[in-house]
C-alpha cells in the first residue's frame, strides 16, 4: 500500500498530480497556530509554526524547512522555471519556493497547498 492510496481525490490531484489549490481557499492560508506542519501523505515533519508568515498570496507561507524535510525540482510548467519543493520522504508536491521578494529578513517564501499539509498542534513550537 502506498502513501497515496488514503488521499482524497483532491489531495491526489495536487500532492500526486502537481496541481494547485485555488489561493485564498485552503484551510492552512489564515492558520497562526502553534505547532509542526507535516506532509499530509507520509506525516513527515516539514515546517514549524515559527517559519509561517502573512504573505497575502494566497497560500501558506513560509520562510524556513525543518532540515532536510523537503528536496527541490526545477519545474518548466506553465511557461515559466520555477523551482518545486517537494517532501523529501515520500515526493509529494507541496508547492514552490520563491527568493528574493524581501517579505522576511530571509527573503525566501514557500508558496505551499494547504492540502498537502497536516498541521500538529504544539504548545512549544
Amino acid at each position: 500500500m502506498s502513501v497515496f492510496d488514503k488521499l482524497t481525490p483532491e489531495e491526489r490531484r495536487v500532492i500526486v498530480g502537481k496541481g494547485t489549490e485555488a489561493p485564498f481557499s485552503g484551510e492552512y492560508n489564515d492558520h497562526y497556530e502553534h505547532g509542526v506542519y507535516q506532509c499530509r501523505a507520509c506525516s513527515t515533519d516539514l515546517y514549524t509554526s515559527v517559519a509561517k508568515f502573512k504573505s497575502g498570496c494566497g497560500w501558506p507561507s513560509f520562510d524556513d524547512e525543518i532540515s532536510g524535510a523537503l528536496v527541490r525540482h526545477t519545474d518548466m510548467s506553465g511557461g515559466m522555471t520555477r523551482i518545486e519543493i517537494c517532501c523529501a520522504n515520500c515526493d509529494g508536491h507541496l508547492g514552490h519556493v520563491f527568493e528574493g521578494e524581501a517579505l522576511t529578513e530571509k527573503s525566501v517564501r514557500h508558496c505551499v497547498n494547504s492540502v498537502s499539509l497536516r498541521f500538529v498542534e504544539s504548545k512549544s513550537t
